[in-house]
């Protein structure tokens, strides 16, 4: 999942899937495709568990300045980046990228409020659930440019969307469909756990849960309200 959000993020930022598509119709101009370069940027984590570490990891190789937020601090995070406060993040931040569970306390952590306060143009990623963001926000963030653009493999809505060929079909989810007209923003659907090593894990830490379960056991991979 943190490759698959550092693939969004290089997509996004180089315009990856503009230029394939309009090298496939013979479009080879450039105009349009400029991004930027990440060595020297400062990147935000929120969530530093192993997905948001890796990604950190990722990116502290490309160069870029790293900051973390999260209730827990992580050692291993530590060796990459430092933790800094709301205020350092929305202020310097090129790139956020969120690793969180949904709880009652992250619903909508992305909302009016903080995207008003974030550098002009940062990008956004969010590969963990779609909640995290208000989508309606995050829209008026795009259009006025104080989000220069979002890549997500999450959406808040996406119970009656994901997991389903709806090609041949009228969707209906207006919010949706205004997000894909954008240009600087990348949807997927919720594919960033597909791989086959990802599944093995998964398959394998359900069948731990339901073992401790059923011994009684205190569930290791338990996700707590603070």
């Amino acid at each position: 999942m943190a490759e698959f959000a550092v693939g969004l993020l290089l997509a996004l930022n180089s315009k990856i899937t503009r230029a394939y598509i309009r090298t496939r119709d013979g479009n080879f101009e450039l105009d349009g495709l400029m991004g930027f370069d990440l060595v020297n940027r400062t990147v935000a984590v929120l969530g530093t568990g192993k997905i948001g570490t890796i990604f950190g990891r990722i990116m502290n190789g490309f160069g870029c300045k790293v900051l973390g937020y999260d209730a827990h601090r992580s050692p291993e995070f530590e060796k990459i980046g430092r933790y800094a406060g709301v205020e350092e993040i929305q202020a310097d931040a090129d790139v956020i990228s969120l690793h969180v569970p949904l709880t009652s306390q992250t619903k909508h952590v992305v909302n009016a409020r903080t995207i008003a306060k974030v550098k002009k143009g940062a990008l956004l990623i969010n590969t963990s659930r779609g909640g995290l963001v208000d989508t309606e926000a995050a829209i008026e963030g795009l259009k006025s440019g104080q989000l220069g653009g979002m890549a997500i493999d999450v959406y808040e809505n996406e119970a009656s969307l994901f997991f389903r060929d709806l090609s041949g079909s009228i969707i209906e989810d207006d919010v949706i469909q205004r997000l894909v007209s954008f240009p600087n923003v990348i949807l997927t659907a919720h594919q960033a756990f597909f791989t086959r090593e990802a599944l093995e894990e998964i398959m394998n830490t359900t069948l731990a849960n339901v073992s401790d379960f059923a011994a009684g056991l205190p569930l290791k991979n338990e996700v707590k309200e603070p």
